[in-house]
This record gives C-alpha cells, sequence and structure tokens, in this order.
C-alpha cells in the first residue's frame, strides 16, 4: 500500500489541475494572470485552435479552457502526439531537454558557485546518483546565500531546470529526494538546515522569489507555473505531512505569476508585439480587481506593447516589491 507522499508525488499533472480548479479557482487565477497587462496570459500557438476560436493565438486563456469537465486541454510535452511534438518543434523551435542534460548543466553552474565539484550529485548520460552528504559552502558563503541567489531559465517551456517532478521529454516521475532543478536544490538546502516550521516558510519564500523565467507558449507558461506551484505541494507535504492551508499557496502562487512570466525573448514584450514606450501600465496587480480599459485584442491588433514588468523581491516597499521592465536588466 502506497503512503499518502507516495501518492501525492504520483499525481498527474491532471489531477493537480482538477484539485486546483475545484478547491482553490482564485489560485488558478492567479496563475493565469500577465501582470504586465493585467489581463490573462494568451495562447501565442495555434496548437489548440482546432478547439474553437477562443483558442487562437491572441485568446487568454481562462479556467474553462484549461479543464472542460473533465477533459484537459493542455498536455505535457510528452503526452503529445509525435505529430504535434513535431509541429511545435518545426514551427516554434521547441526542443526539450532530458532532465539527464539539464541536471548536467545546473551541476555546472553549482560548481562555479560552490567552488566544487558534484555537491548534489554525480551525473552522467544515463542519469545521476545523487551525493547524500549534506551540501557544503565555500568559504564567504552560507546556506542563505545559496537560497537567495538569482537564478533564471529562458524560454523555460515546462520549467525543467527550475523544477523537476517529471522527465519533460519521457514524462516519467522523478522522486523527490531525487530531483535536480535549481529550486529543487534550494529546496534541499533548505531542508539541511532550517530546522523550524516557521523559518522553513520564510526561507522557501525566500527561495521562490529568486526564481525566474519567461516563455513565449501561453500553454507552456501555464504548465511551467502549475510545476512551480506543484513543486511546493509536494515539498510543503514531505515535511509536514499535510497540505498547504489556502493562504500559503496564494501567497506562493502570486510570487509564481510575477517570476515566471510570458515574453518574445528577442523584443522583450508580448508574443507578436513591438516596444510601445507610449503605453502605461494600469495597476501592478497586487489586488484580485481586473484591469479596465485595456483592450487586450487591439494589442495585438496593432502590434504594439509595453516591455515585460518582472518583479524584484530583493526591494520591497510596504511589503510589494519593486516593479521593474526586464529589458533595463539587459545592459547592467
Amino acid at each position: 500500500m502506497k503512503t499518502n507522499t507516495e501518492i501525492i508525488n504520483s499525481w498527474s499533472i491532471e489531477e493537480f489541475e482538477s484539485a486546483l480548479y475545484q478547491l482553490y479557482p482564485s489560485i488558478l487565477r492567479v496563475l493565469l494572470k500577465d501582470h504586465t497587462t493585467g489581463k490573462n496570459i494568451v495562447w501565442a500557438t495555434s496548437s489548440h485552435f482546432e478547439f474553437g476560436a477562443e483558442f487562437g493565438p491572441d485568446k487568454p486563456l481562462n479556467p474553462t479552457s484549461i479543464i472542460f469537465g473533465k477533459r484537459h486541454f493542455l498536455k505535457t510535452r510528452a503526452t503529445k502526439s509525435q505529430a504535434a511534438q513535431a509541429e511545435r518543434t518545426k514551427n516554434k523551435a521547441e526542443v526539450f531537454t532530458p532532465s539527464w542534460v539539464c541536471n548536467l548543466q545546473n551541476n555546472l553552474v553549482d560548481d562555479a558557485w560552490l567552488e566544487n565539484e558534484n555537491s548534489f550529485n554525480v551525473g552522467n548520460s544515463n542519469g545521476w546518483e545523487t551525493s547524500l552528504k549534506p551540501i557544503q559552502f565555500p568559504i564567504g558563503k552560507t546556506w542563505k546565500d545559496y537560497v537567495s541567489d538569482i537564478r533564471l531559465e529562458i524560454a523555460c517551456g515546462e520549467a525543467p531546470y527550475l523544477v523537476s517532478r517529471y522527465d519533460t521529454v519521457t514524462g516519467k516521475s522523478i522522486e523527490i529526494n531525487n530531483r535536480i532543478g535549481l529550486l529543487d536544490r534550494k529546496f534541499r538546502v533548505i531542508n539541511e538546515n532550517v530546522k523550524t516550521n516557521q523559518s522553513w516558510n520564510v526561507w522557501v519564500i525566500k527561495a521562490y522569489e529568486s526564481i525566474y523565467g519567461y516563455e513565449f507558449q501561453g500553454d507552456n507558461l501555464f504548465l511551467a507555473r502549475e510545476n512551480l506551484l506543484f513543486t511546493y505541494i509536494e515539498y510543503f507535504f514531505d515535511r509536514f505531512k499535510k497540505f498547504p492551508s489556502q493562504k500559503q499557496l496564494s501567497r506562493i502562487a502570486e510570487i509564481i505569476s510575477w517570476n515566471i512570466w510570458q515574453m518574445d525573448g528577442l523584443t522583450n514584450c508580448l508574443p507578436f508585439s513591438k516596444p510601445d514606450k507610449s503605453f502605461e501600465q494600469l495597476t501592478l496587480g497586487f489586488d484580485d480587481e481586473e484591469n479596465v480599459g485595456f483592450d487586450e485584442d487591439a494589442l495585438f491588433d496593432s502590434g504594439d506593447s509595453p516591455y515585460c514588468l518582472i518583479a524584484d523581491w530583493t526591494k520591497k516597499i510596504d511589503g510589494h516589491p519593486e516593479i521593474i521592465e526586464f529589458h533595463s536588466l539587459l545592459n547592467r
């Protein structure tokens, strides 16, 4: 008989979506939000157009377009047909990286930061062997520095470099103690160094505030956001043997919705758009009310867009992060 931890770790993306849709519709709305426009993220792909005009590239994702009855419209790359995978590779250069490659590249980042090789695992072309020794930190750096250090995955797809719930190529699930994502590694460091529940929650929030990623296609982006939220649920359940509260989930979802955003990496703007500095942001989006006075369809018709906005959680005013244009970071 499976334990509760084994059961939750074995849940599919569809099972998580159903629970989220039924139990926490407000959190689902947060995961759909685009903070640059104050509206929802858009599909930015024609892959789902066969289901109706509301699935067009310039149309927003909404709860009913994700789940209708028991039908789930979003599929991970591994569960798409070979024809669908080939079409997206041809039209959008979408190629997903197997976990063993993600691991080797993430190891290079940590080898340089920790000034030591293979601290988390020893990787090869067949996978990796997880190290059981606690992570050691070089002189002048601490575990707190590691958890707070900022990481970015560009063109993140389903975010396999950030979280490794499953191999995005094979679809095979990965046990929580054997995961290799950049956020998974921060969770490991927190678990090794934090004793109290209160401190655990504080440092997990800091870890999420330090993880960023952007993606063009809306379906991939939403899956990435889901994966980061579901990762939180899994690690929380693994530690406390219970589900996080709605308040805790809402806090993490809000961070994710800012840090994992929709953008064309060539223009640093929304998909199908070009910079338009005359655009004025209507709200920072910290409430649940939708913006008014902004016509999303007009945005795509005109081709004009603001630069995409992200949150800098290291600089806060009254508990809210500083909001900046992503492109402003490129010259720093």
